[in-house]
């Protein structure tokens, strides 16, 4: 016997799949995942056209079971978004396709499309529902053993070794193997990229003319993985910090572990954190001021699995910046002590608003450890003036408190990572021994000048 709310399935003219609203109910109003095979094949073509905004929007106000009546003045609203976009979007299949599908759901569910329209939302999603209320009708049980990564793992073995990558600021780069970078890299640049996932972020100039960037946009798409999850694309970009995923889930959706990827919304606004359990991986995105911040945990044996066909040269969290991407960070750091120095004149103003000792006493309010997150602190202050580049250093050192899996590496000092500052390794301390007691032996044993030869 079917439910009054059963979904079932209909074919639009455009060619993609959706899930209409059957005539029982509100609750089919799950409306069946409107542009998600184009966002997924051509992520950057509807981004750029703002398609994923006008969805999220939809996705938001349809979320709950309510009236035939909402749910056509959701739709409306979807339209009038969709509409809006037109300019930018024209010649974009995402737009296109958007454009049908809304035609198709206002015909199965006979709506006008005259009639009121919703307001966007704010920004700030709503309080989820407490834990007694009926769950999301997307959970399913936690799914089959291949679907928990450390339960998967054979008996017997080690626990896996888990990695950490960070990308924050100005932007720095903390590798996988803990190397610890300031770059460059403006426009779109693959952070990680391998066979269960991708992350991708975009930066764009911080100040006008200077070479240092920060991160505007990210998206990471989860590939399909068995009986796991489907293929699902997060983005996030500046003030735009969704909870759910670019379909509107918040799951790894229909199969059978689909709560093994889980999206968990910490602040609203600022900070979401993407549970992957099928791969042991835990992503931290923030937004500090203008810009994102990312943090990943990650198992060695994701880290690399990498295919052989694809090109990893970019790959930046497991092989670092390119080296013309680099800044140095020391030769950056004398010039501004050079230039800020007690011996210069005190009556011009720094060019963005920091002196490096004002700098250096504004970080050490967050950062009272001198490593290279407080340096990065002091560096983001006198290149930009913009004092939220504190709170990014800050919360990326409390991103990697939560995510290292060795508290000894938390902090990390130039001799670190730069060669020329590193102390000796104990193979050059055992050479230099072995040297002086060498030289030693030859003194004792060589034979004594003669006083015929001296003269």
């Amino acid at each position: 016997m079917q439910s009054r709310r059963e979904r079932r399935e209909v074919r639009p003219r455009a060619g993609w799949m959706v899930m209409g609203k059957g005539a029982g109910g509100p609750s089919a109003l799950k409306v069946g995942k409107i542009l998600v095979v184009f966002l997924c094949l051509f992520p950057s073509v509807s981004l750029q056209c703002k398609i994923l905004k006008c969805n999220s929007e939809f996705w938001a106000s349809t979320s709950s079971s309510g009236p035939e009546e909402e749910f056509c003045t959701a739709l409306r609203a979807y339209n009038n978004c969709v509409r809006r976009t037109a300019r930018t979007c024209r010649g974009d299949l995402a737009y296109h396709s958007a454009q049908h599908g809304i035609e198709d759901l206002m015909s199965q569910n006979n709506c006008s499309k005259e009639g009121p329209t919703t307001q966007p939302r704010a920004r700030t999603p709503a309080p989820p529902p407490p834990p007694q209320l009926q769950p999301d009708s997307q959970e399913r049980s936690d799914g089959p053993e291949q679907c928990h990564y450390e339960r998967s793992l054979p008996r017997q073995s080690s626990l896996p070794n888990y990695t950490h990558c960070g990308f924050f600021g100005d932007p720095h780069l903390r590798t996988f193997s803990d190397d610890f970078q300031t770059c460059k890299v403006e426009g779109a640049w693959p952070l990680i990229h391998n066979k269960y996932l991708s992350v991708q972020v975009t930066n764009t100039p911080v100040v006008p003319g200077s070479s240092a960037t920060a991160t505007s946009k990210l998206t990471i798409i989860f590939k399909n993985f068995q009986e796991c999850v489907d293929q699902k694309m997060y983005h996030a970009e500046t003030d735009e910090l969704p909870a759910a995923f670019a379909d509107g889930s918040k799951n790894g959706g229909d199969r059978h572990g689909a709560n093994t990827l889980r999206i968990v919304e910490k602040v609203p606004g600022q900070q979401v954190e993407i549970h992957a359990r099928y791969i042991g991986t835990t992503i931290v995105v923030r937004q500090v001021g203008r810009y994102l911040t990312f943090a990943v945990r990650m198992p060695e044996e994701v880290v690399n699995s990498v295919e052989d066909r694809d090109n990893q040269d970019l790959y930046l969290c497991l092989h670092g910046c390119p080296a013309n991407q680099r800044i140095d960070f020391r030769t950056f750091r004398a010039r501004a002590v050079e230039d800020h120095g007690p011996s210069k004149s005190r009556t011009g103003s720094p060019p963005h608003g920091f002196t490096y000792q004002a700098a250096m006493a504004k970080c050490k309010e967050r950062l009272p450890v001198e490593d290279l997150y407080f340096q990065s602190c002091v560096f983001d202050l006198l290149s930009s003036g913009d004092i939220n580049f504190t709170m990014a250093a800050y919360y990326a050192f409390e991103d990697v408190k939560m995510l290292h899996s060795n508290k000894d590496k938390y902090h990390i000092y130039e001799k670190d990572a730069f060669g020329s500052n590193a102390a000796p390794r104990e193979s050059d301390v055992f050479s230099l021994v072995l040297l002086n007691f060498l030289a030693v032996l030859l003194f004792i044993y060589s034979p004594l000048p003669t006083s015929s030869s001296l003269s």
